[in-house]
């Protein structure tokens, strides 16, 4: 197996996967595992190393990516006690990497690897500038303005989920009120149909076991419940993007994750930049679905690895 490869290792809440990345961004090999995360963290990183072990094989990599949701400590390689990975303090993960491979490794917000993946390899493969976000169990948001990354000053910036779009409104994840993750994101439309069945709401949702964010969607054009609570997350997302695009200015928008896949969402989020978005604006930019299927944020955790170890 010919040129430089890196292995790239995706630290979800439902699933673990590994990728091996070739300096093209393509994909040699690829596997996943279920994170089983109240396992605890020293378990589920074992599984995660004996997978990329596997997926490793034969071949001699270069660098090492690690791509997991925020927050983090890049610089010093450290989890500092992600959302979606209740009890993992201070883990000193790109050590453990750099000791089990014997190469260096990279720690970056999954978002962000997602960015620059789709940047260099995806949908936004071209531009200069690009929006990534990712619509799944939570909302993810990664930039890249003019070539360069966005990370901020630690290494955290580009939590575009946590943009606040409904002042005073649900309450997020990360504590505020309003963010765009609390009415967008898969757990929160699957919490806000159980809170309102539960107060006596009429609904094919009360039926669906178990009740997932794709049933919500699928259901939005016969149920007057799934409705209402797909038409607010496509709203909210749509003023997101909007916002987004008037700050930053950037070629393209791409929109990643399960939900994405139906053609309503893309539909809204264009009509939302089509109506509120600045006029010069609104004229060049792009909305897409992403290219990578879903392993964008591997794709670019290896290809910032393999571009950092140069």
């Amino acid at each position: 197996m010919h040129g430089r490869h890196a292995l790239a290792l995706d630290i979800g809440a439902t699933k673990l996967a590994v990728a091996l990345v070739g300096a093209d961004g393509g994909i040699v090999r690829i596997d996943r595992t279920p994170t089983l995360r109240d396992d605890g963290p020293e378990a589920v990183l074992e599984r995660l190393l004996a997978l990329a072990e596997r997926v490793r094989g034969e071949t001699v990599v270069a660098a090492a990516g690690i791509a997991c949701g925020g927050p983090l400590d890049p610089r010093g390689g450290v989890l500092l006690g992600p959302l979606h990975l209740p009890g993992w303090d201070h883990v000193e993960i790109v050590r453990l990497v750099e000791q089990r491979f014997g190469v260096p490794a990279v720690l970056v917000n999954d978002a962000s690897a997602g960015a620059w993946g789709e940047y260099r390899a995806g949908a936004a493969a071209g531009a200069a500038s690009t929006v990534y976000l990712t619509v799944s169990s939570g909302l993810g948001g990664g930039a890249v303005l003019d070539g360069r990354l966005l990370t901020g000053a630690t290494g955290n910036g580009g939590e575009l989920g946590h943009v606040c779009v409904r002042p005073g409104g649900r309450r997020c994840s990360c504590g505020r009120r309003g963010c765009a993750e609390a009415y967008v994101a898969g757990t929160q439309l699957v919490a806000r149909a159980r809170e309102a069945i539960a107060i006596g709401r009429p609904s094919a949702l009360a039926h669906v076991d178990p009740l997932e964010a794709a049933a919500v969607a699928h259901l939005a054009g016969s149920d007057d419940l799934a409705r209402e609570l797909w038409a607010d997350a496509l709203d909210c997302l749509g003023q997101l993007v909007a916002d987004l695009v008037n700050v930053l200015e950037p070629e393209v928008v791409v929109l990643d994750g399960g939900l994405t896949n139906r053609p309503d969402l893309i539909d809204a989020v264009r009509r939302a930049v089509g109506a509120d978005a600045i006029a010069p604006i609104r004229r060049v930019v792009r909305i897409e679905r992403a290219a990578l299927a879903g392993t964008a944020p591997a794709v670019g955790a290896g290809l910032l690895a393999l571009e950092r170890a140069a």
